[in-house]
C-alpha cells in the first residue's frame, strides 16, 4: 500500500512527482469555473434570493415527487438491492465542476471500487447550476467506465434550476413541472419569481447523447425521486435532500421518521453534514425536531451520518447513549478544495483532538492556500509557507500533535505565523485571537470559495464501504493527481463500524 499523507509528504502529492494521467480522460476543451466571475455568481442567485423572499423547494419537492409517484414510483421511496450479505458500494460528494480537480479523482476511485455493487453521489453533481447541458462532461463521462449504478441525492447547486435536470437523468426521464400559478405583485413570493434563474428552453439538447456514455444495463439505475431509501444486505442507506438551504421540508421529515424505524442499522446519507468544522448542524425539520434527533434516536439504529457540501473528508466519532455513530463530511469528490487549516481545535459533542480526522491535514492544507495565494497575489516569497513550516505553526497554534511529523529543520517565525492567521487557521479555544476582524469567518465566506486549482496536488477524496453482517469498514482513498495516488490510492483514514445484532433494541 502506498505512502498517505500521514506518512510522508510525498505521500500527500509534495515533491517532484509524476502527474497522474487524468487528463486522458477529459474533453478537449474544458471551461474552467470560476466563482470570482460575476456571470457565474448571478446564475447561482437562488440560494440568496431563498434566503431573502422565502425557499420554495420543499413545495417544489412536493410537486417533483407526486410525479413520480404518479409515474408508477414507489410510494416509499425504497429501493430494494439483490446483493449478498456482504458488499461494497463507493459514496463521492460534489463532483461535478468537470475540470481537472474533479477528472483526477477517476483513475484511482475506478480503481478503488472494483468489486463494488453501487456508488452514490452526496451532493452537488453538478456545478454550477445543475443544467441539463453540463451532465455530458460532468457526470456520464467521468464515470463512464464504471460499470455499476449510481445513484444521488442533489445539493443546494442542483437546485439552482429547480432540480430538472437532476430528475430527467437519475429519476427515469422525469417531464417538467407545470408552471406555478403567479403571485400577488410586489409580496416576497413575486419578488422571487421575478428575480429567480431558470433553465434555458433548449437545455438538454445534448443529454440523450450523453447518456450513450453510460448506456450499458449493468450501469442503470432509477430511483424514486429527489430523496430515497435503499434496502442492500443487512443495512438500509438512507439519502435525504436538503435543498437550497440545507433544511428538510415537513413532508420529507415525516417520511425520514417512517424509514428510520425498525432494527435495521441504518447509514445516513445527506447533502448537509450534521457535524463539520468542528460544529454542530443538527438541520432542523419544518414543523419541529431535527436530522440528528432522529439520528440520535436509539430505536432507529443509526450507525453512520455521511453529508456532502463541504470540499474535503473530516470524521467525529460521537457517542450517543454508549454507543458510537460515525458523522463523516466526504465532500471531496470534485470541487475546489474548502481548507482544513481553517477548523479550530476540536471540541464538539464530545469528540477531541484525539479522535477526530481530517483530509488534507491542517498542515497541507495551510500550504495549499499559501501558494494558492502567494500565485494569485504575486507575493510568493511572502506567503509561500512549505509543508513542513506548514505543518509546525499550525501544531503551535492549536496545540496539537500534527498528523504528520513537520521535519528536520521546521521553523517558526514572525512571517510564518502572521501567513498562517492571514489564511484564517483555526486556534486553540482558550487563545482568543488578537485581532478584532473575524479573520476565519471572512476568509473561509469570502476566499477560499474562489479557490479552484489546475495542478497537483488537488487533495481529493472518496469513500469505500465495505458491508458484512457485523460490520462496516469505510476508508477515506486520496485522489491528488498524480501517477502514485492513480496506480496505488492511499488509505487517509479507516474504522470499523460494528452493526447491532438483528433485533437488538
Amino acid at each position: 500500500m502506498s505512502d498517505s499523507s500521514r506518512d510522508t509528504a510525498q505521500g500527500a502529492g509534495w515533491g517532484a512527482a509524476e502527474p497522474g494521467t487524468y487528463q486522458r480522460l477529459m474533453p478537449d476543451h474544458v471551461a474552467k469555473l470560476s466563482w470570482l466571475n460575476p456571470r457565474t455568481l448571478w446564475a447561482a442567485r437562488n440560494g440568496v434570493l431563498a434566503s431573502w423572499f422565502g425557499d420554495p423547494t420543499g413545495a417544489t419537492r412536493s410537486r417533483w415527487v407526486a410525479r413520480r409517484v404518479a409515474a408508477g414510483a414507489p410510494a416509499d421511496k425504497l429501493v430494494r438491492r439483490e446483493v449478498p450479505e456482504r458488499f461494497s458500494f463507493m459514496v463521492i460528494g460534489d463532483t461535478g465542476e468537470g475540470d481537472d480537480s474533479q477528472y483526477a479523482v477517476v483513475p484511482g476511485f475506478l480503481k478503488a471500487s472494483r468489486g463494488t455493487d453501487f456508488a452514490v453521489i452526496a451532493s452537488d453533481v453538478i456545478y454550477p447550476v445543475g443544467s441539463a447541458d453540463d451532465y455530458g462532461d460532468k457526470f456520464f463521462r467521468p464515470y463512464q467506465d464504471y460499470p455499476a449504478p449510481i445513484y444521488a441525492i442533489p445539493g443546494n447547486h442542483d437546485w439552482y434550476e429547480d432540480l430538472g435536470a437532476f430528475m430527467r437523468v437519475f429519476c427515469a426521464d422525469t417531464p417538467p413541472l407545470d408552471p406555478e400559478p403567479r403571485p400577488r405583485p410586489l409580496t416576497r413570493a413575486w419578488w422571487r419569481s421575478l428575480l429567480w434563474h431558470r433553465a434555458r428552453p433548449a437545455d438538454g439538447q445534448r443529454l440523450a447523447a450523453a447518456r450513450a456514455l453510460r448506456s450499458a444495463p449493468g450501469q442503470q439505475a432509477v430511483q424514486p425521486g429527489p430523496y430515497w431509501a435503499i434496502d442492500a444486505g443487512p443495512v438500509r442507506i438512507i439519502g435525504i435532500d436538503t435543498g437550497l438551504l440545507g433544511t428538510v421540508d415537513a413532508e420529507q421529515g415525516a417520511w425520514l421518521r417512517e424509514m428510520s424505524e425498525g432494527p435495521r442499522p441504518k447509514i445516513l446519507v445527506t447533502g448537509s453534514p450534521l457535524y463539520v468544522d468542528g460544529e454542530h448542524h443538527p438541520c432542523p425539520i419544518e414543523g419541529g425536531g431535527t436530522v440528528d434527533d432522529i439520528v440520535r434516536a436509539p430505536e432507529h439504529h443509526y450507525v453512520a451520518a455521511i453529508g456532502g457540501d463541504i470540499h474535503n473528508y473530516q470524521r467525529y466519532p460521537v457517542t450517543v447513549d454508549g454507543r458510537t455513530i460515525q458523522y463523516v463530511v466526504a465532500g471531496g469528490g470534485g470541487a475546489f478544495m474548502h481548507a482544513t487549516h481553517t477548523i479550530p481545535r476540536v471540541s464538539v459533542g464530545g469528540v477531541t483532538e484525539r479522535d477526530f480526522r481530517c483530509y488534507p491535514l491542517r498542515g497541507d492544507s495551510l500550504a495549499f492556500y499559501s501558494r494558492l495565494y502567494g500565485r494569485r497575489l504575486r507575493l510568493r516569497r511572502f506567503f509561500r509557507l512549505s509543508e513542513t513550516e506548514a505543518t509546525a505553526v499550525i501544531a503551535e497554534r492549536l496545540g496539537i500533535e500534527p498528523g504528520r511529523a513537520p521535519g528536520p529543520g521546521a521553523r517558526i517565525t514572525r512571517r510564518t505565523r502572521l501567513v498562517a492567521s492571514l489564511l484564517g487557521t483555526g486556534r486553540r479555544p482558550d487563545r482568543p485571537a488578537r485581532f478584532r476582524l473575524p479573520v476565519r469567518k471572512i476568509y473561509t465566506q469570502l476566499f477560499s470559495p474562489s479557490s479552484a486549482t489546475y495542478s497537483p496536488p488537488f487533495f481529493k477524496c472518496f469513500l469505500r464501504l465495505d458491508v458484512a453482517p457485523d460490520a462496516v469498514r469505510l476508508r477515506c482513498f486520496a485522489a491528488t493527481g498524480n501517477r502514485a495516488q492513480e496506480v496505488d490510492p492511499p488509505v487517509e483514514d479507516e474504522v470499523v463500524i460494528p452493526l447491532p445484532p438483528a433485533g437488538a433494541n
